[in-house]
């Protein structure tokens, strides 16, 4: 089987948690609609070792410069301090190169704000970590701007830091990762800790 891959932007001060849920589930196919159909690869500014804001040790697979959207399923940019101090822009441009080829992009807490100042944000139902938080970019968007965890707006998924739960139930539903009985409950599960939802998902999957 040929897999689809889904691109994850790795670089130094990445925010780890908010990609935690979104990496662990693509990676493990046990519940998937097509088990072994997806896998993640880890991109960066170059191929030099990065090291996130755990303090964890990632070597990327490829550079940015080497990947072309039309091999990828989707393009995923974490969060990160570095955003906030204008850099990553390859990443941002890379990002424009997936939305011309109509190639889905997953933005979550600073990614947002990189994307915006790029002005990939201005014409584009979004969210972000706050109104005014994306409003200090400069950005032409404001009008675009949706109060919420996160937001799928055709091939783009925008979302707050503070829910990367929420990101990566976003980022399954585009990419038809789970049957969605599957999914609904695997959200409910980690979104509440309810014991129920654990029996719930389990006979979601068959198990």
């Amino acid at each position: 089987m040929i897999k689809r891959k889904v691109h994850l932007f790795v670089f130094d001060s990445m925010a780890d948690w908010e990609v935690g849920f979104l990496a662990a589930g693509i990676h493990n196919p046990d519940m998937h609609k097509v088990p072994g159909s997806l896998a993640i690869r880890t991109v960066a500014l170059n191929d030099r070792p990065v090291k996130t804001m755990g303090g964890l040790r990632i070597v990327p697979d490829m550079p940015l410069a080497a990947l072309n959207p039309k091999s990828s399923a989707m393009l995923v940019l974490p969060g990160g301090t570095a955003w906030d101090q204008k850099k990553n822009k390859p990443a941002a441009a890379l990002a424009a190169r997936f939305i011309d080829a109509q190639v889905p992009v997953a933005a979550i807490c600073g990614a947002t704000a990189g994307l915006a100042r790029a002005g990939l944000l201005d014409h584009v139902a979004h969210t972000s970590n706050a109104r005014e938080y994306l409003a200090h970019t400069g950005y032409a968007g404001a009008e675009h701007y949706h109060d919420e965890p996160a937001f799928t707006a055709g091939g783009l998924i925008t979302a707050s830091g503070v829910h990367p739960l929420e990101f990566a139930r976003h980022v399954f539903a585009l990419l038809d990762v789970y049957p969605p009985r599957v999914l609904a409950a695997w959200y409910q599960l980690y979104k509440t800790g309810q014991p129920k939802y654990f029996a719930a998902l389990m006979k979601a999957a068959g198990g």
